[in-house]
């Protein structure tokens, strides 16, 4: 096995008992890098330089005999929407493309002090809008698995990344199941935490009320880790809350309850549904309660959801103004006032889907409308909170598919906004509710891989952790 094919545990075992130092293993992993980025685009930017000094560091304190940490010398990929200080960091957006970080966010903070090593920036829809990452403004990125198809979005160019083993775990941001999606389609392990779990500060956002770092893994141990890692509460973030972790509990299996809700496994495809039910047979074999449940709103969810993100991205976009920073329309000349400079800018700076979701979001919050739309959807949004609730009053935690569909192939859907939506069915839920959610592998249709989600209860991501650990075989 290549160092760069490893799990972050096998990683951390083999520098520990020094079988290869972490300069190997980094150069391992930029080979592959060297040689598979140019065909699947899953990097917009690579570090090489540092990543190798710090591996240098990383060889320095084995050879002193020092303890290292259970991160110290693995290389990470991260999306590129989130700050990483005085490199580029252009969120897929052409009205970014020479934006350099002032700072460093929350999380690479704490995972520089675990002794993390960044590999680079990864590929994404623009600003996070899509399912597929074609929409970025540097080109598609594609599925490592069958290249003709996509990897899935917005995180599409960590999914891609660590599927080609061109990093051993990557974060990304989930929205409404821009990990878990990806995941699912390119065969990793997405975990995303309940919202307040993790410091969105230096993320640059999409729609705050939505938004979660998450961790991509080869497998749900090294999802844990990262996650542990990146946790906690945070000063510049106020979302966040200050719980325990939790994440040392046991689970008697044969007291778990396992709930199916029946909204999501109408019209699913049978092969996907008997992947799952296969793995849910094996909780039922460790004794545990499987019973139907139902989440009776599920159908308004993604209507819900690409109101309010739309209304919350039209908001947060308004700084992108050619004025402050980013790409200007007026410096280059080509305007006669700042008028002309603030809709030039924007339109040759935006790609088409940020421009339509712009623009949904700004009706739905205008004078006549905002009734009618945003606070229709933020009340339905509180109705879907309630229908987990009470499902969590029956159950412990839920099984449904991460998508709806293996990986597509690349351009299949682009003309059919409606069709690309779709895609998220599954995931945007866990969202609007704040709640824990992770995807695992769960077979494959055709080579191409299938994913199954476990939901759990706000702040439990121990039961989702632990369920989806015995569940990835």
């Amino acid at each position: 096995m290549k160092l760069n094919e490893l799990t972050i545990k096998q990683a951390h075992e083999g520098l520990k008992s020094k079988d290869f130092s972490a300069l190997s293993l980094v150069n391992d992993c930029i080979t592959a890098i060297e040689e598979k980025n140019a065909d699947l685009n899953a990097y917009l930017s690579v570090f090489k330089e540092s990543a190798i000094r710090d591996a240098k560091r990383v060889d320095e304190k084995l050879a002193q005999k020092e303890e290292i940490g259970e991160l110290e010398g693995i290389p990470l990929a991260i999306k590129d929407n989130i700050l990483i200080q005085d490199t580029k960091c252009t969120a897929g957006s052409k009205i970014l493309e020479n934006y350099v970080s002032a700072y460093d966010a929350t999380i690479i903070k704490k995972l520089r002090e675990a002794g993390a090593i960044f590999l680079g920036k990864t590929n994404m829809d623009e600003f996070a809008c899509g399912s597929s990452t074609e929409s970025s403004a540097f080109g598609p990125t594609k599925n490592p698995l069958n290249q003709k198809k996509v990897p899935g979005g917005s995180s599409g160019g960590s999914a891609a990344a660590l599927s080609a083993d061109m990093c051993l775990g990557a974060f990304g941001s989930d929205t409404g199941g821009s990990v878990r999606q990806p995941a699912s389609l390119c065969g990793n392990v997405g975990f995303k935490p309940s919202y307040g779990r993790v410091s969105r500060y230096g993320l640059m956002a999409l729609a705050s009320s939505f938004d979660q770092i998450s961790p991509f893994a080869k497998t749900v141990e090294d999802a844990e880790l990262l996650y542990k890692t990146i946790a906690g509460k945070d000063s510049h973030d106020s979302t966040t809350v200050d719980k325990q972790l939790g994440l040392d509990e046991k689970i008697n299996f044969k007291k778990l309850r396992v709930g199916l809700p029946k909204e999501y496994y109408k019209g699913l495809g049978g092969n996907i549904k008997d992947k799952i039910e296969e793995k849910v047979n094996i909780l039922k074999g460790l004794g545990a309660e499987i019973k139907e449940v139902s989440l009776p709103h599920t159908d308004y969810a993604l209507a819900v959801y690409y109101i309010i993100m739309p209304s919350e991205l039209s908001s947060n976009l308004a700084r992108f103004d050619g004025v402050r920073y980013g790409y200007s329309a007026y410096k280059n000349g080509s305007v006669k006032n700042l008028l002309e400079a603030y809709m030039e800018s924007r339109a040759i700076g935006f790609g088409k889907e940020i421009k339509r979701r712009t623009m949904i979001g700004t009706y739905a919050l205008s004078s006549g409308y905002y009734d009618a739309y945003y606070k229709k959807a933020t009340a339905v949004r509180a109705v879907i909170k309630q229908d987990f609730d009470k499902a969590f009053n029956e159950v412990d935690c839920l099984i449904t598919p991460t998508s709806p569909s293996v990986a597509w192939n690349l351009g299949e859907k682009m003309d059919d906004p409606l069709k690309m939506y779709l895609s998220d069915i599954y995931t945007v839920s866990a969202n609007v509710a704040g709640i824990p959610a992770i995807s695992i592998p769960c077979g494959d249709i055709d080579g191409l891989p299938i994913g199954l989600q476990v939901m759990g209860r706000q702040f439990d991501e121990n039961t989702v952790l632990r369920t989806a650990k015995e569940l990835y075989i």
